[in-house]
Formats: structure tokens, C-alpha cells, sequence
């Protein structure tokens, strides 16, 4: 039976409206419930999302924080006859092997949301194949279905267990409505994604393309974007962190003038709504029109600059800047006018600018953003004809390289999200932000459409250098001053997105981006890839990023206060005061392999790039970073191994354990470490780590293998734990371990 033939028989219904309270006389029943025997609930390497709990029969169950703010990491909700569990990752029900908790958890939340009178609840499970043993040692009856369908008959489960995405993408109206009414009739929900990487990795809304949010939004729920930490003594997911104002709609009671708030009162509220206002589906009726009232006011616009910024102690001008958003996505372009924000930054392109048209050529062999040097200006209308075969390519556009979203920090310098895509759906589309911002033609991967011709007309002309392409006079007598206010140094390895501002004195970009050429080229010599590249890499400064100083991507993005060194080679050839280290971290990033970064090394490997780049591409004595110098490594080691080795240790502190690596090359060379690297690129699917055990083992096994000595004791010394048997592997070889550490 299809997906839409299980759903339709399970008896649609129209379902209009999360109902009124509805005959629940205590949500503290049904949290001690679900959470019977469960003190924390834990989902090793996963970025949970939060949940919105909005309806008057939805509550939290477990907490996380994001920032000041207590959201929920699990919410359920009664919905007429039925129950409902979501989770913000699928790692929460998946973790079962993590602890005792975590299947107690599963468990219990699959009997309640079965009911009272089904001790052996039948679930059927779509997309969580693994829980299938588990629940049925349970005393659960189990039906497992393959990834993208649903099965069964009226009345054959009691439990839809199904991961959020195959719930509809995009939004089906027909299972939208069977599901709601199979809950209302009595039926258990239990579903759950990662919301912030569904987004990431299919470019959707979770309000407007995941059908899910359109389901729970019936029942009083939503995914929302963000990540959470752990809110419980243990760094888990936890209810002892839940207030009141966890609930979006007690939130929403307060600022309505319910309650007194204070500061931090102020702040949780102003977290959870604007959380709440971007994930509830774009026709309800309940909240929207409450959150409209509330932003009626002068007072509500929001416009943080970089002296100006919005903190959590404005919750209207913070719940304002989602309505805004919420409402730009059903604006025409014609109908887009520019945001006051957009004059501080990206900043504004001059009155007298000339609007031009211009045709380019597009690779579609190279995927991902293609520059353009265009420009378009905030609030006004760019056209772009691209044909009828970008159409059924799937080709798009962008305007925008700041692609941050700010919604989950606690004090926004800029408005907190600046850029906007759209897919290129006809031979000529037009396109607005209110924003501003480069324009892109974007590629999607593995496209044959060769070269075609894409013409922008109405944009402004950027300063744009592309090494081999641009000629030096003309940038010197013409390009520099482009009156756009962003620009691009490019090559066919790396491109540099900063202020048109900080190019307008660069006398000479080829000598500066050969420079930067050689350290992609240096990065992929080290990684054992190709020097070409399918596409370049990016960096983008930005008025304030999402998360840490610098973090890894595509682009790479980092604060302005560093495009002067981007621009500066002098500096940046000398690391000057170790200003390429952070750079090169977390370029290190995009090229390290989870096959040899194994927990506590993902702020390690990537740092082998930052230490071989300076050694071999910047000048000869070029200083590391501060904290690996000789001495300071010498005493980390020292101090580590008088305390007798510790691994827990070792994997927190990045540097302790770089110590490590660095024994290592100044023994074997970089040649060992690019020989092991290549080795894993050329291993077969099955013969890949699968698990952080076989990480440690495999690259003790394959670097020793490599330069032809035993290892073993080396990592014992460390404290670094490796099994048995892949010690005794290497027994053949000489044992290895340094002078200093004997």
C-alpha cells in the first residue's frame, strides 16, 4: 500500500485549528509518564534542535538551552483523543545504545503515546529501522517500512513512529490531514528531525516546505531552527530546566501583559517567540494576528547596527524582525522595499550608480555559487534570463553572501538574515532583496549543461578580480572603484568576499591571490587531492556570524575586523603574529576526514593544515600559533604525563593532544602523514571506520604501517585507548616511542 493509501485510510478529517484547552487536567502526569525511570536523555555528536510548544494541550518534556534561552529539545502534545512526541534530531530516539536512559525514554514515550489501554502498543516505524529490536524486547508489536513510504491498514498500528522528512516534503495537504485526523481518532505520533541541518542540506523553510510543521502546527507544535546545548547536570536533555515560560504560549500571555517580567524573564521570552514566530506554519490564525498586535508599535521596528544592536531585552523588536521575514516570503519583488537595516550594513549602493545589463558566462561543470561582480541594490527589482534549460536544470539564484542566520544569538549587530535565493523556475525571473547584496548564479551538482548565458539586468557593477582573467590595468584603472559595496577576489581555488572598501588601495590583487593559491594548493597536497578543484572554496567577512571567531563552511566565515589582513600580504606571508592561524583552521576544516578524526580530534586534525601551511607556504620562520611553540607544547606534555595520561584530558585540550601529532612529524615527516592520508582515501566502503573504536585503532594501525614502526606503546604512553587486537597487529614492527617521553 502506498504512503497516501495508508494515510487516506486512516480516515481523513478536516482539521483546522490547534482546539481550545482541551480536557487535560495535568501535562505533570504526562511528562512523569514519558520520563519514568529517565533523569537525561543524551545524543552523542548530535546538534539538537529546539520545538516549539505553542498549543493549549502542548507541553515541554525535555530542555535544552540556546544561549539565556530554555527551549524544549522534546515537546509532546494531546490532540483530542490522540498523542504526540516530537524530538528536534532524530539522535534522540536513535541514541538507545548511549544509556540506560535513552531506551527508557523511547520506550515510555512510545506506551504513552500509545494510551493506557494498549500495554502492547503495535508501532509501525518509518525511517528508524533500528528501533525495531528494542521495542519489540519491549513487548511492542513492530512493522518496519523502507525510507519514504507507510504501511498498513485502518487500525493495524497505534504508534506512527516516522522521521519528519518522509511526513511530506514538500507539503502534501492529503497526508497533512490523515495524519491529524489518525491522531485526533486516538492515534500516537511520534516524529522528529534535525531542523537546522534539514535546512542546510535541502536550502528549505522549515515553516513553508516541511510537511511536518505542518502537521505538528496543527497539534500545537513546531520544528524550529537553532541548535541547543544540554541543559541537564550532565550536559543531557533534561525537565528540571523547564519553566512556564519554555511554553511559546505562556510566553506569549506575558508580553501581552499577563505577568510581571524581569530581566531574565524579558530574555526567555524574547528567545522563545522569535523562535515560535519563524517556525509556525504561514496560515495560523491563532498566534500570528496576537504577534501582529504586539508589533503595531514604533517601537517594535528593528534595525541593529553594529553600535545599535538588538538584544533579548527587546522581544518586540526581535518578534518584528520575524514577522518581517515571515511576511517577505509571500512579497512579489516589485512589492520588496529596502530594509532601514540595510544602510548599515551590507551598506548602500550610491543614488548615482549606473544600473547596467550584462551577460556572463556560467560553467555548470563547476557547482555551487558562481560570482558575478553585480550587484543588486536593496529594495529594487534585478532581472535574470537564464533560458528554458537552467529551468529543468535546477539552476537558481542568489543575492546575498552572508548566508549567517543571527535568530538563535542573544545580541544581533545586523539584521539576522540577509540573503535570500530563489529557484531560477522560468527563462526570465525576477528577483528583490531588501537587503542588497553580490548576486549568484548557483549550480546545482553534477549538472551537463556546458556553458550557457545568464543576463542580469538592473544590478550594479561590483569590484570583481579574477586571477588570469582580470587584467591588472584594468583594475587598477577601472575595477577598484566599481561603485558596489562588496567585492571579490577570486580564483579558481579560492574566493575572498569583503568590503569594496578594503580593495579600493590593493595595488596589486595577483600577487596577493597567487599567495592564497599556493595555500589551497598546499591544503590539497596535504589532503592528498587534487590541486584542481571542483569548485572554490570561500571566505566571507561579515558584521557578525552565527557562531566562535571564525567557523568552518561554505563560505568560511569570520568578522570584519580581519579583512585588512586578507588583503595584506606582507602580513599574512610573514604570520604576522600568527594572523594566518585561524585562517587555515578552519580551511583545515572543510578538507579533514571524519576517517581519522576521532572524538576529542575534530579541533585537532584540522590544525595539521594550520602548522604544514605555515611550514611550507609561509615565510621561512613564520611564527605558529601562540599557544605551540616549543616551550609551551614541552610544558603541556610534561605536565600531562607527570599527572599520569589521562584521555578525557587529552581530547579537551586541543593543543595537548596537536603534541601528539607533532612527535609525530618531526619524527616521520609530512610525507607519512600524506602516504596515511592517501591510504584512507583509497579504502572501500567496508573498509572504513564505522565506529570511533575503529577510528583510533585504524589510523594507529595505518600510520605505523606507513612509516614501519609499532606504535602501540606511543599511544599507550598518551593515553590514547586502542583495542588489543590492533595492537598485537602491529607487533611485527619496532617499537617506536620518543627520546623525551622513555
Amino acid at each position: 500500500m502506498t504512503s497516501r493509501a495508508f494515510l487516506l485510510s486512516l480516515a481523513v478529517v478536516a482539521v483546522n485549528a490547534v482546539p481550545a484547552a482541551a480536557a487535560l487536567a495535568d501535562h505533570e502526569a504526562d511528562v512523569s509518564a514519558i520520563l519514568d525511570g529517565v533523569s537525561e536523555v543524551t545524543a552523542p555528536g548530535c546538534l539538537v534542535g529546539p520545538v516549539c510548544a505553542f498549543g493549549d494541550d502542548a507541553f515541554p518534556v525535555l530542555a535544552g538551552r540556546q544561549g539565556r534561552t530554555v527551549l524544549p529539545a522534546v515537546a509532546g502534545a494531546r490532540f483530542r483523543r490522540g498523542r504526540v512526541i516530537v524530538a528536534g534530531h532524530e539522535g534522540v530516539f536513535g541514541a538507545i545504545a548511549a544509556t540506560p536512559d535513552n531506551l527508557r525514554f523511547v520506550v515510555n514515550a512510545v506506551k504513552w503515546c500509545a494510551g493506557p489501554d494498549k500495554p502492547q502498543p503495535r508501532v509501525a516505524l518509518v525511517g528508524f529501522d533500528g528501533l525495531a529490536e528494542p521495542l519489540r524486547q519491549a513487548g511492542c508489536e513492530v512493522s518496519t517500512v523502507p525510507a519514504g513510504a507507510l504501511v498498513g491498514a485502518p487500525g493495524s498500528c497505534d504508534v506512527l513512529f516516522a522521521s519528519a522528512p518522509l511526513l511530506g516534503v514538500p507539503p502534501d495537504q492529503a497526508i497533512t490531514d490523515a495524519v491529524c485526523a489518525f491522531v485526533e481518532k486516538g492515534g500516537g505520533l511520534i516524529t522528529g528531525v534535525c531542523p537546522w541541518g534539514w535546512m542546510q542540506v535541502t536550502g528549505k523553510d522549515l515553516a513553508v516546505d516541511l510537511g511536518a510543521n505542518r502537521i505538528l502546527g496543527r497539534l500545537g507544535l513546531a520544528l524550529c531552527d537553532g541548535g541547543l546545548d544540554g541543559a541537564g547536570p550532565n550536559g543531557g536533555f533534561a525537565a528540571e530546566a523547564i519553566t512556564p515560560l519554555a511554553h511559546a504560549g505562556e510566553c506569549l500571555k506575558a508580553l501581552e501583559g499577563a505577568q510581571a517580567l524581569d530581566k531574565d524573564g524579558v530574555a526567555q521570552v524574547s528567545g522563545v517567540l522569535s523562535a515560535a514566530v519563524r517556525s509556525l506554519p504561514l496560515d495560523d490564525t491563532a498566534f500570528m494576528p496576537r504577534f501582529r498586535a504586539l508589533c503595531e508599535s514604533p517601537e517594535a521596528e528593528c534595525v541593529p547596527t553594529h553600535d545599535s544592536p538588538v538584544g533579548l531585552d527587546s522581544p518586540l523588536k526581535r518578534i518584528a524582525a520575524t514577522l518581517y521575514m515571515h511576511d517577505l516570503a509571500g512579497l512579489t519583488p516589485a512589492e520588496v522595499k529596502a530594509h532601514p537595516s540595510a544602510a548599515a550594513f551590507p551598506g548602500p549602493v550610491p543614488a548615482d550608480a549606473p544600473r547596467v545589463e550584462k551577460t556572463l558566462s556560467i560553467d555548470t561543470a563547476v557547482p555551487d555559487w558562481h560570482s558575478t561582480g553585480l550587484y543588486a541594490p536593496p529594495g529594487e527589482v534585478v532581472e535574470i534570463t537564464s533560458g528554458d534549460s537552467a529551468v529543468t536544470a535546477g539552476l537558481s539564484a542568489r543575492i546575498g553572501c552572508h548566508t549567517d542566520g543571527l535568530w538563535h544569538l542573544d545580541r544581533w549587530q545586523r539584521f539576522p538574515e540577509i540573503s535570500r535565493a530563489w529557484p531560477l523556475a522560468a527563462a526570465t525571473t525576477d528577483v528583490a532583496s531588501p537587503f542588497g547584496g553580490l548576486i549568484y548564479v548557483v549550480v546545482p551538482r553534477e549538472c551537463e549543461l556546458g556553458s550557457i548565458d545568464v543576463t542580469i539586468k538592473g544590478a550594479v557593477e561590483a569590484p570583481r578580480f579574477v586571477l588570469n582573467e582580470t587584467l591588472l590595468s584594468d583594475w587598477r584603472a577601472r575595477v577598484h572603484s566599481l561603485p558596489g559595496p562588496w567585492a571579490e577576489l577570486e580564483t579558481k581555488k579560492v574566493i575572498i568576499s569583503l568590503p569594496a572598501s578594503a580593495v579600493r588601495d590593493l595595488h596589486d590583487p595577483e600577487s596577493l591571490m597567487l599567495w592564497w593559491d599556493r595555500v589551497m594548493d598546499g591544503c590539497a597536497d596535504l589532503a592528498t587531492m587534487p590541486r584542481d578543484r571542483p569548485r572554490p572554496e570561500r571566505y566571507t567577512t561579515d558584521e557578525e556570524i552565527s557562531a566562535g571567531y571564525m567557523h568552518s563552511g561554505y563560505p568560511i566565515m569570520t568578522w570584519l575586523d580581519v579583512v585588512p589582513t586578507f588583503v595584506n600580504l606582507a602580513r599574512l606571508d610573514a604570520n604576522e603574529k600568527g594572523c594566518d592561524w585561524g585562517f587555515f583552521h578552519e580551511m583545515g576544516h572543510n578538507h579533514q576526514s571524519g576517517d581519522w578524526t576521532f572524538a576529542g580530534t575534530g579541533e585537532v586534525t584540522e590544525n595539521l593544515f594550520s602548522v604544514y601551511l605555515i611550514q611550507t607556504v609561509c615565510a621561512q620562520g613564520a611564527p605558529t600559533h601562540g599557544a605551540f611553540t616549543g616551550e609551551e607544547r614541552g610544558k603541556k606534555v610534561a605536565d600531562y604525563l607527570a599527572k599520569g595520561a589521562q584521555f578525557g584530558q587529552w581530547q579537551a585540550d586541543p593543543f595537548l593532544a596537536l603534541g601528539m601529532y607533532g612527535q609525530l612529524w618531526e619524527t616521520f615527516g609530512w610525507g607519512a602523514f600524506k602516504k596515511t592520508f592517501a591510504d584512507y582515501r583509497d579504502l572501500a566502503r567496508d573498509e572504513r571506520p564505522r565506529s570511533d573504536d575503529e577510528k583510533r585503532d585504524q589510523w594507529m594501525v595505518r600510520f605505523s604501517r606507513t612509516v614501519g614502526r609499532n606504535l602501540g606503546p606511543f599511544f599507550e604512553k598518551w593515553g590514547v585507548p586502542t583495542s588489543q587486537a590492533a595492537r598485537e597487529s602491529i607487533a611485527d614492527l619496532p617499537v617506536w616511542i620518543p627520546e623525551e617521553m622513555q
